[in-house]
């Protein structure tokens, strides 16, 4: 169908659609039946709105230090930046959506990517913290809307009976811009330090936009959704949900009983999102559906989803934090994230190729199976290990996180074909939520835990270090000699000892802290694998019972099949 034919009111031009090419539900675009070529440019435009928009922020994690060391902040201000995009990107599903169904996608794609062009703009004009934080705020929201671009264009790509496989690689594109913002992000700070990434940023945000403007998405049928209580509930649930971030991502940094207002966040949120879901409970055309999101199905694949979020953060902040340790810096990992780009594309492909609607729970289970393998194997690090002893471990990880994801959403997106097309945007706000909190929730826990862990070998380490021991006296002098042709002091001497020493406790302390982490998280997954495994697998129990009770009792089961 030629895009001519698109500009035709909807009402007539949804009489030219197949029934296979027609939208699964309004402010989805329809799918018709596009030339090869149109659908490798389809392809091509998806990967590039996915990846792009989640590139920004990939790129302030992995290098938080240097954009602190850029602005002049501390790290508490530091710790501010990934948690303003996180806040403002978690919640604003709950009115996308809508807006989609009422304005259309037209308008949607033309305001999201001229709002990430100015903010990839004004990324070039800002030079102190206040203004960063804004954009990274605006950048939050734009990031929303450029998640569900990417993968309504990778749809397109597909033929129908392959257009599950489009969703599911859209899906698991955002996560590429993690070691892809680990590959670029050295050299563009050569260049010109931040300035260099935001020109580079600036410069895919234009594409997108060319390729988005010269490539159109089929239209979507429009219909009048939005009522006066969804921005009620938004405005309970918007802060509620900034409230939890904030206890989450600076929870670790300030302490968690050391700062006071991390508890009056923390019931803030309690209280906001009580008082939001309470409205939804009762309302007759909900935004989000209570009563759905807590059958016992939902709950299993809620659980599911935030516990494989919270123990990947082993390779996002345990594994990175390790090598940063032992003193490895930016430019020497990069080996492992070609590793990790590579197991996550084969991942990806993987979840997609090998999709059956039968057995979604199976790909979750082997997920956190894989997980904690690598994390088992990474529980045996010594101060002596390198990027290339951890290829094999993370590359298992990376595959892991990006399978997961599409069985996951597919739960969930079937659940709504199933029971009404109504749940969608409270399957997807608490998807997405999950996501946004999950991986807060998992840095918050490695961080925290590796904290404790470390000051407890400390003492550990330092208590059996005494000056009356022959090894410690002799490991000192080992460590003051490098200075004894500088030094002449004796006094002096010994204090640089001392101290190269305190350096070495420390640093051991550290590794063994995150061998901990890297073995408590081992376990959890190892027990998530198997609750997962009982739910793949209990259907399959129960029809056995089934037959084995109808072997044993077959006129019983002849007088219930006739009473049905």
């Amino acid at each position: 169908m030629a895009p001519d034919d698109w500009r035709l009111p909807w009402e007539q031009y949804v009489e030219t659609l197949k029934p296979h090419e027609r939208p699964m539900m309004p402010g989805s675009p329809a799918t018709p039946d596009h030339p090869w070529p149109r659908r490798l440019q389809y392809a091509l435009t998806g990967v590039l709105v996915a990846i792009t928009g989640s590139l920004g922020n990939a790129a302030i994690l992995a290098n938080l230090s240097s954009l602190q060391g850029s602005l002049g902040i501390t790290p508490f201000e530091a710790a501010w930046l990934p948690v303003v995009f996180v806040m403002t990107n978690a919640c604003l599903n709950l009115i996308l959506i809508k807006f989609r169904q009422q304005y259309g996608l037209r308008l949607f794609t033309q305001i999201f990517l001229a709002v990430f062009v100015l903010v990839c703009a004004a990324h070039l004009l800002v030079d102190n913290y206040g203004s960063t934080l804004v954009v990274r705020a605006f950048a939050g929201m734009v990031a929303t809307g450029l998640s569900s671009l990417g993968f309504l264009y990778l749809i397109q790509a597909f033929p129908a009976a392959h257009r599950l496989k489009g969703l599911i690689i859209g899906i698991g594109l955002a996560s590429f811009a993690t070691p892809l913002a680990r590959l670029i992000m050295p050299t563009l700070l050569q260049l010109d330090d931040w300035r260099g990434f935001y020109t580079f940023e600036l410069g895919m945000a234009l594409l997108c936009w060319v390729g988005t403007l010269i490539l159109k998405l089929p239209p979507s049928e429009r219909l009048k959704v939005f009522e006066p209580t969804d921005f009620l509930t938004f405005a309970l649930f918007a802060p509620g949900v900034a409230c939890l971030t904030v206890v989450l991502g600076l929870g670790r940094v300030v302490w968690w009983t050391q700062a006071p207002w991390l508890g009056w966040c923390l019931i803030g949120a309690i209280v906001l999102l009580t008082a939001a879901l309470a409205i939804e409970h009762n309302r007759k055309n909900p935004l989000i559906n209570t009563r759905w999101l807590t059958g016992a199905d939902m709950l299993r694949l809620f659980g599911a989803i935030l516990l494989i979020r919270m123990v990947l953060s082993e390779q996002t902040s345990g594994a990175v934090g390790f090598l940063t340790v032992v003193g490895l810096g930016p430019d020497q990992l990069h080996g492992l994230f070609v590793v990790i780009l590579l197991a996550m594309i084969a991942g990806t492909a993987v979840s997609a190729f090998t999709l059956n609607m039968e057995k979604l729970n199976k790909p979750i289970a082997i997920a956190l199976g894989l997980i904690a393998i690598g994390a088992f194997i990474d529980s045996h690090s010594t101060v002596l290990t390198r990027p290339a002893q951890l290829y094999f471990s993370q590359a298992l990880i990376a595959f892991a996180s990006a399978m997961f994801i599409g069985p996951a959403l597919m739960i969930g997106i079937s659940r709504v074909i199933q029971q009404g097309k109504q749940n969608l945007i409270s399957f997807i706000v608490m998807f997405s939520v999950l996501q946004n909190v999950g991986g807060l929730a998992g840095s918050a826990l490695t961080g925290s835990l590796q904290i404790v862990r470390e000051k407890f070998h400390s003492n550990q380490l330092a208590a059996d270090i005494t000056a009356s021991d022959p090894l410690a006296t002799q490991r000192l002098a080992q460590l003051s000699g490098a200075y004894a042709h500088t030094l002449t002091d004796p006094a002096l001497l010994r204090a640089e000892g001392v101290a190269l020493l305190s350096r070495q406790v420390t640093q051991q302390a550290n590794v063994l802290a995150y061998n901990d982490v890297f073995l408590i998280i081992a376990v959890i997954a190892a027990l998530g694998c198997a609750w997962v495994t009982v739910i793949h697998l209990r259907p399959r129990w129960r029809a056995r019972a089934e037959a084995r009770r109808t072997a044993r009792n077959p006129d019983a089961a002849t007088v219930s099949a006739a009473v049905d």
